[in-house]
């Protein structure tokens, strides 16, 4: 019985001098499984790198959509497929729509998100998605894309139940982060977790963001995870290790990890 984060940053700068350590405390909390995500070509590389170093780390491969806007042509996106062969990369992502901050013109990010989908079932990799307040697009283009083909997971999930049954549909998982822990969100996140089928679901860090309680404030890392596990165990009414075990089985499928 273990966890998997199935979405951390270890890769990032912000745990530039500590990521061992980092991912040393997760195993010993009962996380023997973890997995970077790229959101650039150099997060892309680090994460290899890093997975390389840890036997039970993962990567992802992409370019988030608040990064699109440096890639600058496709000749530049197709570098980031040679990092493919890399062994330890089993996903795509996390790519998508971000219209909250805007960092990136949505029209640019809209046609490296279709390219990317494009690259991801091109090597048959499942998907990252990330999507902030662009439900309707993010659906609109993976339909259109026929990114079911691949599934994958749309990460950091805050959207309504009706978004999750249409992702659910095009053989996507949702995957909650320690927001559901925050006193704010609870009700919402209690209503809609109820609703979505337990071997549809992923947990996840989202580190060092997203810190679920009790240690909101603080940088987050994944041995957090375990809090957003214990929540989804309350909000369900069953017993942790259900939530442990079926999650685990989930994320082994999607990214096609051995056990």
């Amino acid at each position: 019985m273990y966890l998997i984060d199935s979405h951390c940053h270890l890769n990032m700068e912000f745990y530039k001098n500590d990521y061992q350590e980092v991912a040393k405390r997760a195993f010993e909390n009962g996380v023997k499984k973890l997995i970077m995500i790229g959101t650039n070509f150099q997060d892309s590389q680090r994460g290899i790198q890093i997975a390389n170093e840890i036997s039970y780390a993962y990567t992802s491969i992409g370019w988030h959509p608040h990064d699109v806007k440096e890639i600058g042509n496709l000749k530049n996106l197709m570098k980031i497929m040679k990092l493919a062969e890399e062994k330890k990369v089993i996903a795509y992502g996390e790519i998508g729509l971000d219209y909250f901050k805007k960092y990136s013109p949505i029209d640019i990010q809209q046609k490296f998100f279709r390219y990317q989908i494009g690259i991801a079932k091109e090597l048959n990799l499942p998907i990252i998605i990330h999507d902030r307040d662009a439900n309707r697009d993010v659906v609109k283009i993976l339909k259109e894309e026929k990114a079911y083909k691949v599934g994958g997971v749309i990460h950091c999930f805050s959207g309504e139940l009706e978004y999750a049954k249409k992702v659910i549909d095009m053989n996507f998982y949702i995957s909650f982060p320690g927001t559901i822990t925050f006193k704010k969100n609870i009700e919402k996140a209690k209503k809609l977790i109820k609703n979505i089928p337990l071997n549809k679901i992923l947990i996840e860090t989202d580190s060092p963001f997203l810190t679920p309680e009790p240690f909101r404030g603080k940088r987050n890392e994944p041995a957090y995870v375990k809090y957003v596990a214990e929540k989804i165990a309350e909000f369900k009414n069953i017993s942790f290790n259900e939530v442990a075990k079926t999650t685990t089985e989930n994320c082994l499928k999607l990214f096609k990890i051995n056990n």
